[in-house]
This record gives C-alpha cells, sequence and structure tokens, in this order.
C-alpha cells in the first residue's frame, strides 16, 4: 500500500489520541475513513473535525469486546464503501495494580479490550483486507509489549500477546501468499488520555503517576505517531516504535535480555516512593483510548 487516496481505512479507539490522528491524517491523504469508539462524545468531535476537512467518514459507537457487533461493524463497512483495505486497532484501556492486589475482573477487562479486541478486528477483518488485494493490518502493541513494569501486568500480558499474535499472523500471510500487510506498533510515551483515564485496582490515587507520565514521559505527540505509522504501512514495516523511549527501551531490553529487570525494578521502586500516593482514588472513567 504505497499510498492511501481511496483506500478504504477502519481505525478503533477514534475518539482521541492515536486514533483520532491517524483518521485524520489518512483522510487528507485521500482515504476514505470509518472510525469507531465507545465514548460517543469523543467519536462525534472525530467526526466533527473529519467533517471539517471535507471527509464524510462512517462513524459507529463500538466495544471492541463484543465480538460479533466488531464482525457487524467490519461487514457494514465493506457494504458502505464496497471494499476495506486497512484495519488500525488501536483500542485500549490500562488498570494500575499489582498482580496479587488485582481483581480477576479488573484483568479480564484489560485483556478483553487490549487483547481481543485486537483479535475481533483482526479476524473481522481479515477476510475484506484479502478480497481488497491490498489490505494490512495495523494492531497497536506498546512499549509495554517489549518489557514488563511493576503494577501493569495485565497490560503487559495483553501487549505482549498483541505482539505474539501480530508476529505469527504476519507469517501466515507471508506463507499463504495474501496480499495482506501486517505490523505491529510499540509506541512509547504519546500524549494520549490512556493513563488520565486509568484506575487502580487497589483504590490508590495515581494522579502523581499521571503528572509524571504527562510531564516528564511523554515526548511524541499523537499526531508524530500517526504519521511514523503510515510510513511503516507504506513501507510494510513488520515492525514500528514510536520516540525515542521506545527505541531505547528495545535495544537495551534486547541487550540485558532478562537482566533488565533489576535496574527496572529499582527505577520503579524510587518512582513509587517519591510521589508518596494517597490512599483514595476518586471515580474516573475507563475509557478505550489510543494505546
Amino acid at each position: 500500500m504505497k499510498d492511501f487516496r481511496d483506500k478504504v481505512a477502519a481505525v478503533t479507539g477514534a475518539g482521541s489520541g492515536i486514533g483520532r490522528a491517524l483518521a485524520l491524517q489518512l483522510a487528507g491523504e485521500g482515504a476514505r475513513v470509518a472510525i469507531s469508539d465507545w465514548d460517543a462524545a469523543g467519536l462525534a468531535e472525530t467526526v466533527t473535525l473529519l467533517e471539517e476537512r471535507g471527509a464524510t467518514p462512517h462513524s459507529t459507537v463500538l466495544d471492541v469486546r463484543d465480538r460479533a457487533a466488531v464482525h457487524a461493524w467490519a461487514d457494514a463497512i465493506a457494504a458502505h464503501f464496497g471494499s476495506v483495505n486497512l484495519i488500525v486497532n488501536n483500542a485500549g484501556i490500562t488498570i494500575f495494580g499489582t498482580v496479587e492486589e488485582s481483581p480477576y475482573e479488573d484483568i479480564e477487562k484489560v485483556l478483553d479490550v487490549d487483547f481481543w479486541g485486537v483479535v475481533h478486528g483482526t479476524k473481522a477483518f481479515l477476510p475484506h483486507l484479502t478480497a481488497s488485494g491490498d489490505g494490512h493490518v495495523v494492531n497497536i502493541s506498546s512499549i509495554f509489549g517489549l518489557f514488563g513494569v511493576p503494577t501493569q501486568s495485565s497490560y503487559n500480558a495483553a501487549k505482549f500477546a498483541v505482539r505474539g499474535f501480530t508476529e505469527a499472523l504476519r507469517q501466515e500471510m507471508l506463507v499463504d501468499g495474501r496480499p495482506v500487510g501486517v505490523t505491529c506498533v510499540h509506541p512509547g510515551g504519546i500524549r494520549t488520555n490512556i493513563v488520565n483515564n486509568a484506575t487502580a485496582s487497589n483504590a490508590a490515587d495515581i494522579s502523581g503517576i499521571a503528572r509524571v507520565f504527562e510531564e516528564r514521559l511523554t515526548r511524541t505527540s499523537p499526531e508524530s505517531a500517526a504519521r511514523t505509522i503510515l510510513r511503516g504501512v507504506r513501507h510494510r514495516r513488520p515492525k514500528v516504535l514510536i520516540g525515542a523511549d521506545a527505541v531505547a527501551v528495545d535495544l537495551v531490553v534486547r541487550a540485558l535480555g532478562a537482566a533488565y529487570q533489576r535496574p527496572f525494578a529499582a527505577v520503579s521502586r524510587r518512582l513509587t516512593a517519591s510521589l508518596k500516593a494517597p490512599a483514595s482514588l476518586p471515580p474516573t472513567s475507563r475509557k478505550q483510548v489510543s494505546a
């Protein structure tokens, strides 16, 4: 897929962040865009931004955990536009908590959105992408799909699973000679709402973590991330790292192997101690946003 003009592109989690930026850039490059999110208000804002740029998006409020709904969405897009060339499985959430304190329900919720949402989107769109003769699957993993992080076991599990699932899929497309490219994306710190919309299994106040993330760790804009992803699609890259932090972590983990865990744990310990988080957490929503 050398360019996106007149191609049909579907993006989940398009109500904000990377998903919104992708939708806008794809439309700006002449693609016909289908977007979804479970946040109706955020999705409506993206629709307005697209329409202001002259696009006519296909828009659906969607929970990617709902397998039947995702398949119906894919079929509806194909029926509406006549084909589908690109799916970006981008919707994601995170919930902070150690393995011990995380209830099964929180672990299941993160896996249902971040992993099963990717599986549903991939399987629902794959027949349409194959039929198009020029298809591409983009699955958003994370920098946390490269290394483990304390209090992010569920998110780590989901994002590592996305990585393995996507790498296996790419090989299957190569073995079968299918006209479908496959890319796994590992964003580092992106200025999105995923941490601000997160909660904690132990009811701890994570506002300090969100502040550190916002002030120190989010070096890349969603727009820059979207450009990097689309460049990866054009070049049919199997793996896309977004941000200097993702590149650095990838190099360190590959160089140190499992030995990375001790120094990373020490950094996490110092960060946790410095935050001195209060004991209570006001209710917040858990949105499906870009990972």
